[in-house]
């Protein structure tokens, strides 16, 4: 599950070193109506951020012949967008912004019928660290203040996150293991709610990504704590990371977009050289700087064994957490 920035811009230079001209099949497609661009969460969140910035350096370039339409599909920690993919009716026609829960959902809810392997690799766009915030308001400015808070309350301590099972319940169900801490956990179906929500003092404290916090910030409204990153996030170079707590411990979010099962070889192609030419801008490289995210392009069969890859490691951290 770990996820060092060296390795990380190791593997995107390699990728991009290596990445040949795509087939010639591209140049034959193009969208015939407006393109269905699901987000696996709901509205203000990383993923939803995310799907409406590539959609607008999509139109600033006039990349696709029909306009990309984001459709959020946050429900059932993904499961709604899963299942609107794999049923898609014009399978050319419908892509997916993802986030881990690609990967948790299936393996949680085995009776969906999901088999990731039938989705289409369509981009990798980079991988995003996950970041501890509070309330300015609480007081609380270090790591050791928020343990002793959090122990004193006796499960009475509230934080929210995106879905059960899923990225941010993962990450605090590692803080609660490793520190032998009684959490009440609140379950969103997106990030953006789970930031206004703890800027509101709805809830106690999140594990926003840091565009999903960014705002709230700025405005001086709440207060990182620890990032679960292998290094220091250049935006915050004052918080420490897990792993100098002794923890063998990183997660980041998974940015991509994948394609519905079923679609051509020329749809495929088509979309490839479009997300291609979205993360290749200075627009996109910008913002993976920007909002901390860290670059890991992928060929399409590079993304098939790194979804094979994270399956397992899922498997495997679900299974240790008791998720």
């Amino acid at each position: 599950m770990s996820f060092t920035k060296r390795a990380v811009l190791k593997l995107s230079c390699a990728a991009l070193v290596a990445l040949s001209p795509l087939p010639a099949l591209a140049q034959d497609w193009e969208p015939r109506r407006p393109i269905d661009f699901v987000i696996m969460a709901g509205p203000g969140g990383g993923a939803d951020q995310i799907a409406r910035f590539i959609q607008s350096v999509a139109e600033r370039y006039d990349l696709t012949s029909r306009p990309l339409v984001p459709n959020n599909q946050g429900g059932g920690s993904g499961a709604e967008a899963l299942l609107h993919l794999n049923n898609a009716s014009d399978p050319d026609h419908t892509i997916l912004v993802t986030l881990n829960s690609f990967f948790t959902t299936p393996l949680r809810q085995a009776n969906l019928g999901i088999d990731i392997q039938t989705f289409t690799p369509v981009a990798m766009m980079g991988v995003d660290p996950f970041v501890l915030w509070v309330h300015r308001d609480s007081g609380i400015t270090n790591f050791d203040q928020w343990l002793e808070t959090v122990r004193g309350m006796n499960g009475d301590y509230v934080m929210g996150g995106t879905g059960s099972g899923q990225e941010d319940s993962i990450v605090i169900a590692f803080l609660s293991n490793a520190y032998d801490l009684d959490i009440t956990y609140i379950p969103y179906d997106g990030g953006g709610a789970v930031a206004r929500d703890l800027a509101g003092q709805q809830i106690m404290a999140t594990v926003n990504n840091p565009a999903e916090a960014k705002g709230f910030y700025e405005a001086g409204d709440v207060v990182p704590l620890l990032a679960f990153s292998d290094e220091r996030l250049p935006a915050f170079p004052d918080i420490p990371t897990i792993r100098e707590l002794g923890h063998d411990f990183s997660y980041a979010n998974q940015r991509a977009v994948v394609g519905a099962p079923g679609m051509s070889d020329e749809a495929a192609a088509y979309y490839q050289t479009v997300f291609t030419q979205v993360y290749e801008s200075a627009e996109w490289q910008g913002y993976l700087e920007s909002e901390s995210l860290s670059p890991l392009w992928m060929s399409p069969e590079e993304q098939r064994a790194y979804w094979d890859t994270q399956v397992a490691n899922h498997r495997e951290l679900l299974a240790s957490l008791g998720q």
